[in-house]
């Protein structure tokens, strides 16, 4: 057991951006077993905070990964160093991470102050899952000065992601309705920073308006950050430098502002229900949850025990 507690000491002291196999081992006990995982995360949470973590969401075909991709090679250029964690669809077959963005990165990939990681959403309704979270702070405990998310585009599960970064981008393009589709789906409210990208093709200057008059239409009060929006086109990298320009001004603004601090002071109280949520659930479904719900589903389908009774007599198992 000691030789166990010291083998996983050994590996959080490992944890440095230039020990990316230390990084990498982490993660996956992380990934893999629970109990190990819990170990682990309580020991490097004093090692947490000091990365900036800026989330980047938007409907599919918004360009995302390549506005990710820029980015970081911007961030480099300015000597820091960046994590990207590439929230992926589960995969059908293994339960794993589709690795399509990691696939499109592997030119920043090899660099080293970069670290990509791939993970799964794993059914997530939010997109992003809680291994995606705990990924992040043993990234942060390991030196990164950026942490970007770049999650699926799904419309709504996108949400999520307000919860975990210190900047949200919502990302769009100029084609028809994706302003109104942002809207829709809630990504309006979550947005720090609006990046209309691709806008060498037509309609861009029309999307920008769009997006500006609704914007103008909402109620801020005058302390509120004004969410900027940002004309990109990615590929040429234009725009890119302004991106990282906006993020760092809301980051100044938001040391010190209440809204800020509340959001951060809910958000943390939710992680912590979620953490206790799991946990409970782990408990309760054991060997022997598992067995009474499997031979009493017939009393269930004949309609001798209602799923009420089942889930009370499984609550009461200890």
């Amino acid at each position: 057991m000691a030789s166990r507690t010291n083998k996983y000491m050994s590996l959080i002291n490992q944890l440095s951006i230039s020990n990316k196999r230390a990084i990498a081992r982490v993660i996956s006990i992380v990934e893999a077993d629970d109990k190990k995982a819990t170990k682990i995360l309580k020991e490097i949470f004093h090692k947490t905070g000091n990365a900036y973590r800026i989330g980047i969401t938007g409907p599919p075909g918004a360009g995302k990964s390549t506005i990710t991709n820029q980015l970081t090679k911007h961030l480099l250029s300015l000597s820091k160093s960046v994590a990207i964690i590439a929230v992926d669809p589960t995969s059908p077959f293994s339960g794993g991470a589709l690795l399509g963005d990691r696939v499109r990165m592997n030119d920043i990939g090899i660099l080293d102050n970069v670290f990509i990681r791939s993970m799964a959403t794993r059914g997530s309704l939010g997109g992003l899952s809680k291994k995606t979270i705990d990924t992040a702070d043993i990234l942060d405990a390991s030196g990164f000065d950026y942490i970007i998310f770049e999650t699926v585009g799904v419309g709504q599960s996108e949400l999520d992601i307000a919860k975990v970064a210190d900047s949200t981008i919502v990302t769009l393009v100029p084609e028809s309705g994706d302003s109104i589709q942002a809207m829709k789906a809630g990504l309006m409210e979550i947005a720090d920073i609006f990046v209309l990208n691709k806008c060498d093709r037509p309609g861009a200057d029309k999307a920008f308006i769009s997006l500006q008059t609704t914007l103008h239409l909402r109620n801020f009060s005058p302390n509120d950050w004004q969410q900027p929006i940002i004309k990109t086109t990615a590929t040429t990298n234009k725009g890119i430098a302004e991106i990282v320009e906006k993020f760092e001004e809301h980051r100044t603004y938001c040391k010190n502002n209440s809204t800020c601090l509340q959001k951060r002071f809910k958000n943390y109280k939710l992680r912590v229900i979620n953490i206790v949520e799991t946990s409970l659930k782990q408990k309760t479904w054991n060997e022997l949850n598992i067995k009474t719900l499997e031979n009493s589903m017939e009393k269930v389908l004949s309609g001798n025990l209602s799923p009420y009774e089942l889930a009370d007599k499984i609550l009461q198992n200890k």
